[in-house]
């Protein structure tokens, strides 16, 4: 699990930080003054030896003496990259692996994705709390958040409502605050879950153009998974369900829109849990045309 990997890799900073530290400011000097003072030892009792000989001698004392143990000469090699990995992890970007099909055509099972982690603001590494405010997410974009049903598993998804929007998806019709969200045909797209051909969308979502898939003549059932927090503000409906997204939550659904488990079963994404926006496709090793930016 990302979180999981985010603090052992935190730990593991700590560690190689505390011996880079000790190394730096005491055990170093300490080796130079042992090291010092068996080149010295060697220059005193080695008589008798000629000046290329007793040179060589006294440097491999000095050498030997000076030398870290390997616990440290570990810790202090691999702490710079541990750092460099740890800021470019929690402050820049962060890699993840799309692991289903709930946000075909957009992205595939395999795609190797970048997240933008200082977009919606920077969060403390770990705790995840946010210290400086830098923006918030935006109908159309796509996230990856903490599941709220288990914030150990990462999810991806599109934002679909914002705090106050009232999100409505009925009969395979998204709605926002009243309005139907614009969408037209786009062909069909091959969906490999599922071994069939879907129909494929081009939806405006606010500033957004991206791609949809669903299947207008199969009908959906929606019911929740969990009583979740805030459940009061959404309504079941035969044909689907209504909901009113609460202050600093979002509204998040697949692109894959018969195929997704989203907030449409188990409710609204806090702020709190969301990690950043995802930007581009680094590599797909089964489709490397993929790598790229995406809508």
């Amino acid at each position: 699990m990302s979180w999981d990997f985010a603090l052992l890799l935190f730990i593991a900073l700590v560690i190689t930080g505390l011996v880079w530290l000790l190394d730096r400011f005491l055990l170093r000097g300490r080796r130079r003054a042992r090291a010092q003072a068996a080149e010295h030892a060697c220059r005193n009792n080695a008589a008798g030896l000629d000046p290329d000989a007793l040179r060589t001698e006294c440097e491999q004392a000095y050498e030997r003496a000076n030398r870290a143990p390997w616990w440290v000469e570990y810790c202090v090699s691999f702490f710079p990259v541990i750092l460099f990995v740890f800021v470019l992890r929690s402050f820049v970007v962060e890699p993840f692996r799309i692991p289903s099909g709930s946000m075909l055509p957009t992205l595939e099972n395999g795609d190797l994705i970048l997240v933008n982690k200082f977009q919606y603001g920077i969060r403390l590494p770990v705790i995840d709390r946010k210290i400086i405010d830098l923006g918030s997410p935006h109908r159309g974009d796509v996230v990856v958040f903490r599941y709220p049903v288990d914030p150990t598993v990462d999810y991806i998804k599109r934002v679909v409502g914002v705090p106050g929007d009232v999100v409505e998806y009925r009969g395979k019709t998204l709605s926002i605050n009243g309005k139907p969200v614009p969408r037209e045909r786009d062909g069909d797209y091959y969906e490999p879950d599922r071994a069939a051909y879907v129909g494929q969308y081009r939806e405006q979502l606010g500033d957004v153009s991206h791609r949809v898939l669903l299947n207008a003549n199969v009908s959906q059932d929606f019911m929740p998974i969990t009583r979740f927090p805030d459940f009061q503000d959404c309504t079941y409906l035969s044909d689907g369900v209504r909901c009113t997204v609460p202050a600093n939550h979002y509204f998040m659904m697949g692109d894959n829109r018969d195929n997704s488990l989203d907030s449409r079963y188990w409710g609204f994404v806090p702020d709190r849990n969301i990690v950043g926006r995802a930007f581009f496709i680094w590599m797909n090793f089964s489709s490397p045309s993929r790598i790229g930016g995406f809508e």
